[in-house]
């Protein structure tokens, strides 16, 4: 099998940014704060965007909203994304100081979930170019790196995929990620690689190729059916975080345990202990997946009600299936 680090691995020129290497993490609700992209950057990730933060909510100083944008000097370069459908918003969350440490800005228009679609936003923008170019303008208009995240259309009926890329890259986008799956699929099913390669044929800025990469094997059969600039992990990201690392090359000697952790300490560094201990059970859950002798640990870890009993119930589950 064809190494990604031999074959595709390189760094990425993106606007006036250039990534230390062209394998991404996505924005996932829940999980992508600070202390999962610096844990991914670690591990050799090029971009870790934050988990979506809606454009209104910014615009009106929500500090929910808000808090989801924290960071530090420890997680270079940053990548923010956006939600929503109002050009006007989006300019002023760009300009604004929530996001004044944000290089990138990354514009949702593939979210499928069905309250979103109803608003206008995600992927509902695939069927609205012109107010799409006029987000992409506003965002501009700030001068950090934007890039677009989107599905290549609505339902098979409507493949916009081709007109859609070449909207972007006039409007001014630095880059784009294109989830091979259409709105009706959700989160199931094969990626369509035609749809990949398509607005790759369409455009000259780098295109990035997302949706069931599972393994390295899928990262280069990605790579070699699509012709993709890169490619952005999702679920899997959560599931193995080392996946970063084995298609970067990066040697850190790591296993979830120790990952887990650190991301304890991290998360306990920025958070309070209840908002704590509920991103680690999550992330924890995760990590469990497919790993067997692990139902116990999990009973264990959701019953627990402080940091300290949390951290001895993940080294004894951990500890017995990676040995």
């Amino acid at each position: 099998m064809k190494r990604f680090r031999e074959s595709y691995l390189k760094k990425l020129h993106i606007g006036s940014l250039t990534t230390e290497s062209n394998v991404f993490m996505a924005p996932l609700a829940g999980y992508t704060g600070y202390p999962f992209r610096v844990m991914c950057r670690k591990l050799g990730a090029g971009l870790c965007f934050t988990e979506m933060v809606s454009a209104n909510g910014l615009k009106y100083n929500d500090l929910a909203t808000a808090k989801l944008l924290y960071t530090d000097a420890a997680e270079s370069p940053k990548a923010v994304q956006l939600l929503g459908c109002v050009p006007s918003a989006f300019e002023y969350a760009c300009k604004g100081s929530y996001t004044a440490d944000y290089a990138v800005v990354d514009i949702n228009m593939g979210c499928p979930v069905p309250n979103i679609i109803k608003n206008g936003e995600g992927c509902a923008l695939t069927g609205n170019l012109p107010l799409a170019a006029r987000i992409i303008e506003a965002c501009k208009r700030s001068g950090k790196v934007v890039t677009v995240k989107c599905r290549p259309g609505m339902n098979p009926d409507k493949i916009v995929i081709t007109e859609f890329a070449r909207m972007c890259e006039d409007s001014g986008a630095d880059m784009i990620t294109v989830h091979g799956r259409t709105r009706n699929m959700m989160y199931d099913g094969e990626p369509v690689y035609e749809y990949i390669a398509a607005a790759k044929r369409a455009v000259h800025i780098p295109v990035i190729a997302n949706g069931g990469i599972c393994s390295e094997e899928d990262a280069v059969r990605m790579m070699e059916n699509t012709g993709a600039d890169g490619v952005m992990l999702a679920r899997y990201g959560l599931e193995n975080p080392l996946i970063f690392a084995q298609l970067t090359g990066r040697e850190t000697g790591d296993t979830k345990l120790s990952l887990l952790m650190e991301q304890a300490d991290l998360a306990e560094s920025c958070f309070d202990e209840l908002a704590a201990m509920d991103y680690i059970k999550k992330l924890a859950s995760y990590f469990m997946k497919r790993m067997p002798g692990t139902k116990s640990g999990r009973q264990a870890m959701y019953q627990c009600g402080n940091m300290q009993g949390l951290r001895a119930i993940l080294v004894q589950a951990f500890a017995e299936t990676e040995a």
